[in-house]
């Protein structure tokens, strides 16, 4: 091997392909049907041989790039996020990270004990308590009973679940497993940590406090290679990201810069989504059947102007309290603000009877600065853990005319742009 260095991971020109699988013909006549039969045992043998046998030619239509020629080096203590739309590789870079698949072309070299969370909850038995899943998901995981039993206490007082860990995880809600499985490998003590989206499970105080967690972490000088669709935690948690697009790197560098370039790519303006009930975001409690800018198919405003946004939502259980939420984001992927109906008095704390409803939020002027903007769109269940969330889901812009000052025009410094009520005259003293 050659010389690392101070260089924790180095990737160098790592492809990887598939072989999906792809609809077959079949005879239409008795004839054809019956020289298939003596047929498909040779053809069998043929289609296994070919699992692992790709031959010269990589254009073949049952033969997919996940990654073509990817290559980057990230020094010890660094943490470093990966962006990208579904299916540009990322997942597929962190297998091969964790070694549990090989690159068909390239080499990777690793410098240090490697840990992975990959799939929270992998290795969860639901007859098991959760105090022996907590040792069963520790040891796949790579901890050693001593270290287990050290840090047994800080996992249960993490998790939050104390009542409950001598409990078979089969009577844990979903939430509940999520929170113990997070707790446990959080608590692992690798040099390279691979992390694949996993901030984004559990109510939205559980999120915040894993993402402290991160924080902790990203303190003690571990390299981290960090996958995620939520630009917030990428730019809070990493210095420098690589962009992937259809498995190639598009872009890599500062933080602030990728995220740009990733925002930039999938720039195209949406002024609504909505889906009919059947295939309506959401679970047995409440769904999102529309969310959109109630502008006519407006996507970009003067500062100047107010700007609306409707959601429609179906409630699914009867005396539910549901509360919309809209997060705004701007294209470094750093969050402007979140806004909700909770405080409205006649809707915010309503129990709903089952039916859809509409909401209606309008920002002021004089709040965003210019640029683009993004909006999560969310429905917040009582319990605080999500029935809806879809990053993205609205894109719109804001842009300074001048037309109340006819000098100064752009973005100002900062992340927001209130108009403030500025007094003054003459001091005499």
């Amino acid at each position: 091997m050659s010389d690392m260095g101070d260089t924790a991971i180095r990737v160098e020109s790592v492809s990887k392909r598939y072989r999906i699988g792809m609809e077959e013909s079949r005879p239409d006549t008795f004839a054809g049907m019956l020289a298939e039969v003596f047929r498909r045992p040779v053809k069998n043998l043929q289609r296994l041989r070919a699992l692992s046998r790709f031959g010269e030619k990589s254009d073949l239509p049952d033969v997919i790039w996940a990654l073509k020629n990817v290559s980057f080096e990230i020094k010890r203590g660094e943490v470093v996020g990966i962006i990208g739309s579904n299916g540009a590789g990322k997942s597929t870079l962190l297998k091969i990270l964790s070694r549990i698949t090989h690159p068909t072309e390239g080499r990777i070299w690793l410098r240090g004990r490697v840990s992975s969370l990959l799939e929270v909850g992998t290795g969860f038995h639901p007859e098991l308590t959760g105090r022996e899943n907590v040792y069963l998901n520790g040891t796949i995981l790579g901890m050693t009973k001593a270290e287990i039993d050290r840090k047994f206490n800080e996992i249960v007082e993490f998790s939050g679940i104390e009542k409950f860990i001598d409990t078979p995880v089969k009577r844990y809600s979903s939430g509940m497993r999520v929170r113990l499985a997070f707790s446990v490998a959080a608590h692992l003590d690798p040099e390279i940590l691979l992390i694949d989206e996993v901030l984004s499970v559990g109510d939205i105080s559980f999120q915040k406090k894993c993402l402290g967690k991160m924080d902790e972490v990203v303190k003690t000088g571990r390299t981290i290679l960090f996958v995620s669709h939520d630009m917030t935690s990428i730019s809070l948690l990493c210095k420098k990201a690589i962009f992937l697009k259809e498995g190639e790197i598009k872009e890599m560098g500062d933080v602030r810069e990728v995220i740009g370039a990733y925002y930039d790519d999938n720039s195209r303006k949406r002024d609504l989504v909505k889906w009919d009930m059947e295939s309506a975001p959401g679970n047995e409690i409440a769904k999102l059947l529309f969310a959109g800018l109630d502008h006519g198919g407006k996507t970009s405003f003067d500062l100047i102007e107010e700007i609306k946004i409707r959601l429609i939502f179906v409630v699914n259980e009867e005396g539910a309290r549901i509360n919309p939420v809209l997060t705004i984001k701007n294209r470094a992927g750093l969050t402007v603000f979140s806004t909700s109906n909770y405080e409205n008095p006649q809707w915010g704390r309503k129990e709903y009877e089952k039916g859809t409803y509409a909401a209606r939020c309008v920002i002021p002027p004089h709040i965003l600065n210019e640029g683009d903007y993004f909006v999560k769109v969310s429905l917040i269940h009582q319990s605080r853990e999500p029935a809806v969330a879809i990053d993205d889901a609205i894109h719109f812009s804001v842009y300074d005319s001048g037309c109340t000052r006819g000098d100064y025009v752009g973005e100002w410094v900062g992340i927001v742009r209130p108009r403030c009520r500025w007094t003054g005259g003459r001091y005499h003293g």
